[in-house]
């Protein structure tokens, strides 16, 4: 399948913009008590109605609130709230789980005076247990007063897990000759094989677009970006990537007709790659990303497919961490691919050393390729040879600390 390629097109990063970076939104984040001493329940806020697209997990068991959240969209595809909840993953419990998350959107429609429908429910944390209801009502209540239009980091940390760091960008461009910005906030650290993975990820942005064009927009760039980060190779029960869009820019809508269509693909991309590396580079343990390119495949979707298996080789990850430059394990991830290869063709570079080419190996230098896997940063590049096809994919090294983290989450 041909996927369609982004063209760069001119944009500005804000520094340290964010999620409010747009206009219309606003955001707060409290301590529920469900988490002790630190954040747990946060609402991202539009002031208008706003025009929404989302994908969610490819995992056959959803969790309760994506049921919830596709039940809101299925009226209008609008928001103007979007609850989450870290500590309680509210996935696998069944009736009772269901009911839970369809309470908590009405007492979030209530609390901001909404169409239950203009409210979407996230939930991040352990499978199977229940969410503690009245904890979770109690910090409902908190959350109105709370709003903010400028200071987005409570509900950036109240939607975090194990991860280490917050996860947010914004960026502008221009449309119409008007000023279009877009923001963006995410969390994911592990469970991470997006398909999509426990990862949750909003964006937001000011432009003027109908949501069923902002929906393949989503889907083109998710496929580019989410879609090609991996962290441990398993994917969650309540992976979320939600875009909202306030339209109050002043730009004419956006179609794929519309002359600086490219421009908001491009933003929406790049935003999209940002908060993905972001979460690659913070899976749990990590002391490195990686980065694989792979150019030449017979198109972009086995190009993508390539990246993803060396990138996400457990072999390839502890080499990394070890700081071993056993290129061999790149080239039996490349080989276990179902692509079209010759095996005979195969070019790959570490950094900017040339290892292989032809298949063929080159002379290089052994300390110099250690040195360069102590950074905290390695970038893999393959060329195959067999087509025009290029694609990406992000991930991290695997450490001692992903076990430790790992075999006591729930203790």
């Amino acid at each position: 399948m041909k996927i369609q390629s982004i063209k760069e097109a001119p944009l500005y990063e804000i520094q340290a913009g964010s999620i409010l970076s747009p206009k219309g939104f606003m955001a707060a984040g409290v301590c529920s008590g469900v988490r002790e001493a630190r954040n747990d329940l946060g609402i991202l806020f539009s002031e208008v109605p706003a025009e929404c697209a989302a994908v969610y997990t490819a995992s056959h068991f959803q969790a309760a609130p994506l049921k919830v959240t596709q039940d809101s969209l299925s009226l209008e595809n609008k928001l103007q709230a979007i609850l989450v909840n870290s500590g309680c993953a509210n996935a696998c419990t069944g009736k009772q789980g269901l009911e839970d998350a369809y309470e908590t959107r009405q007492w979030t429609a209530k609390a901001f005076g909404l169409p239950e429908h203009y409210v979407a429910v996230s939930s991040t944390g352990v499978i199977g247990e229940y969410l503690q209801m009245e904890k979770i009502k109690a910090g409902i209540q908190q959350l109105p007063p709370a709003l903010h239009s400028q200071n987005a980091e409570p509900f950036e940390t109240a939607i975090l897990t194990t991860d280490t760091q917050t996860k947010k960008c914004a960026f502008q461009t221009k449309i119409d000759g008007q000023t279009v910005t877009m923001g963006g906030a995410a969390k994911g650290s592990g469970m991470i094989h997006p398909n999509m993975a426990t990862m949750l990820a909003y964006i937001t942005t000011d432009a003027a677009i109908a949501s069923e064009h902002l929906q393949a927009a989503l889907r083109l760039v998710t496929d580019q970006t989410f879609n090609q980060i991996t962290v441990d190779g398993d994917t969650s029960t309540n992976d979320t990537v939600m875009v909202l869009a306030s339209g109050l820019a002043g730009n004419q809508p956006l179609s794929p007709e519309h002359r600086d269509w490219p421009a908001f693909l491009f933003m929406l991309k790049k935003t999209s790659e940002t908060l993905a590396k972001m979460i690659a580079r913070d899976g749990e343990g990590a002391t490195k990303l990686v980065e694989v390119e792979v150019s030449g495949a017979f198109n972009d979707e086995e190009a993508r497919t390539a990246a993803k298996a060396v990138v996400g080789s457990n072999l390839v990850k502890t080499a990394v961490f070890g700081a071993d430059a056993n290129w061999g394990r790149i080239i039996s991830a490349i080989g276990s691919a179902n692509i079209m290869l010759n095996p005979n063709r195969i070019d790959i570079a570490i950094g900017n050393q040339k290892i292989l080419e032809q298949s063929e190996v080159v002379c290089y230098s052994e300390k110099q390729l250690t040195d360069y896997f102590k950074g905290d940063t390695v970038k893999i590049t393959v060329h195959l040879h067999t087509g025009d096809g290029c694609g990406r994919a992000w991930g991290c090294d695997l450490s001692y600390d992903y076990i430790k983290i790992n075999a006591s989450y729930r203790t």
